[in-house]
């Protein structure tokens, strides 16, 4: 049974992922039961962060084994006699995977109780300690130092500074408080930084705030595999499209060993200068950061002054593009609550199609296009391949080296042979495990199929595209 609630949706958006989960071609592959079972693991595992914390090492800097060394001595400091094994995935030879040790229901509750907003509850799940802009409530006797339990507010209903909270709320985990109340909500200058020092997290995770800067970067498996399938080589000229906060983008430029060129664009000039805080923490010298809206990116005007090297670009200008494009978000985990409306939700897919039209164009023929997204809607994935087959004749769906998810989702009339060549990582398949502070996982699963399986949703397709 599932530690946590499922995620909480609006009825229109549950009742439309249901449709998505029971749409005719699956019900037909996996049968009617099956698909209804599909759809209610998928809303419990939501809820839960993925098994395994993975970390991507920069090979640029340091070693693997190097790195996982410095990780060990790290998580040893966080949690003395707590053994947390490490593990390299053995088909992405630049990823550590670190168990998620939970979830952990025999700790004790505290009276002192700390209410924080569901996206910082969801930051504590994955390791991440409490800081003092993401707490909501706090016992009127709180103070520095005191033992307290923290509570999720799911549904954003706690009023800032109130002293109890009698609304739904999930127990995430005990720390100890380095603020008191009146630090945090009293002081005329309210103080920033640490409020709660996470000691016992329901999922036992490390904390990786500052740790081991340029040397490793925090990525979702998923997100990693991505530049692998891109498959950038090094000389080559590679478009990041949709580039924010650059993970993908510093990826590709080390898998092309910082040789060759890689644009990165964003249309938010905060999110394009924390691309280019990453490249500069991770030493790479291939990367150019645009704050430009990339569905524009595309320029028939040859006369430019900048002549290609910014944009917007002459078509064919780009041996790869990476279209990780804007999306619901629906395969985000840990998410205990979905406050998308339906509208929202559906409102994807025209951007997605103005961004894939200029990706298309600024490809050179035989070149490689990558589109991805972080949700699990029919919509925002197996029916834009569709349409972009249709659209561009010129598009070729390619197999995806490494391909360790899923095959695509039945219901937007590809054929099997295509939806082998599509990746889903779907969660409906992860296996939650419930663990004490002496576990390490699943001990009936091999870590890296449990890795491979048990991470958030997301989906990749890979096109050549032909003369």
């Amino acid at each position: 049974m599932s530690f946590f609630p499922k995620i909480r949706l609006r009825k229109e958006v549950e009742d439309y992922l249901r449709n998505v989960y029971l749409n005719t071609e699956l019900v037909a592959t996996l049968g009617a039961e099956e698909a209804e079972k599909k759809f209610v693991r998928l809303q419990n595992h939501l809820s839960h962060p993925p098994s395994f914390t993975t970390i991507r090492v920069n090979t640029r800097r340091t070693s693997v084994e190097n790195a996982k060394q410095l990780l060990s001595e790290e998580i040893h400091k966080q949690f003395p006699g707590v053994v947390i094994p490490i593990h390299q995935h053995p088909q992405l030879n630049d990823l550590l995977l670190i168990p998620a040790i939970g979830p952990r229901r025999a700790l004790k509750r505290h009276p002192v109780q700390v209410i924080v907003g569901a996206q910082c509850g969801s930051a504590v799940l994955r390791g991440a300690h409490v800081y003092s802009a993401g707490i909501q409530s706090a016992s009127k006797w709180m103070k520095a130092g005191d033992k307290v339990s923290v509570y999720s507010d799911i549904e954003g209903q706690c009023k800032r500074g109130a002293t109890e909270f009698e609304g739904t709320k999930v127990f995430i985990g005990n720390g100890i408080s380095e603020l008191s109340r009146a630090e945090i909500f009293c002081s005329a200058s309210p103080i920033k930084g640490k409020g709660i020092r996470m000691t016992e997290p329901v999922y036992l995770s490390p904390s990786f705030d500052n740790i081991l800067p340029g040397y490793i970067f925090l990525q979702n498996l998923p997100s990693a595999v991505v530049s692998h399938v891109l498959n950038p080589q090094p000389g080559e000229r590679v478009l990041d499209m949709c580039a924010a906060p650059g993970g993908k983008t510093t990826h590709i430029a080390t898998l092309m060993d910082d040789q060759g060129e890689v644009i990165a664009m964003d249309k938010i000039a905060n999110k394009v200068e924390k691309i280019k805080q990453n490249v500069a923490v991770l030493m790479l010298d291939s990367v150019q950061a645009y704050c430009y809206n990339s569905t524009k990116a595309v320029t028939h005007d040859t006369s430019d002054s900048g002549q290609g090297t910014a944009p917007p670009f002459p078509p064919e200008s780009f041996d790869r593009v990476l279209l990780d494009a804007p999306c619901s978000g629906m395969g985000q985990r840990p998410n205990m609550a979905c406050a998308l409306s339906l509208r929202e939700l559906t409102s994807y897919p025209p951007l997605q199609r103005k961004l894939f039209s200029a990706a298309v164009s600024l490809l050179k023929p035989g070149g490689t296009l990558v589109y991805s997204t972080c949700t699990i809607t029919l919509s925002e994935n197996e029916e834009q391949v569709a349409w972009a087959l249709k659209t561009f004749p010129c598009l070729q769906l390619q197999a995806q080296e490494p391909h360790i998810g899923g095959e695509g989702m039945a219901g937007a009339g590809l054929s099997p042979d295509q939806l082998q060549l599509l990746q889903r990582f779907d969660p409906s398949l992860a296996a939650l495990c419930d663990s004490d502070i002496n576990d390490g996982t699943c001990e009936d699963k091999e870590p890296t199929l449990l890795a491979n399986t048990d991470t958030i949703g997301f989906f990749i397709a890979k096109f050549i595209k032909n003369s």
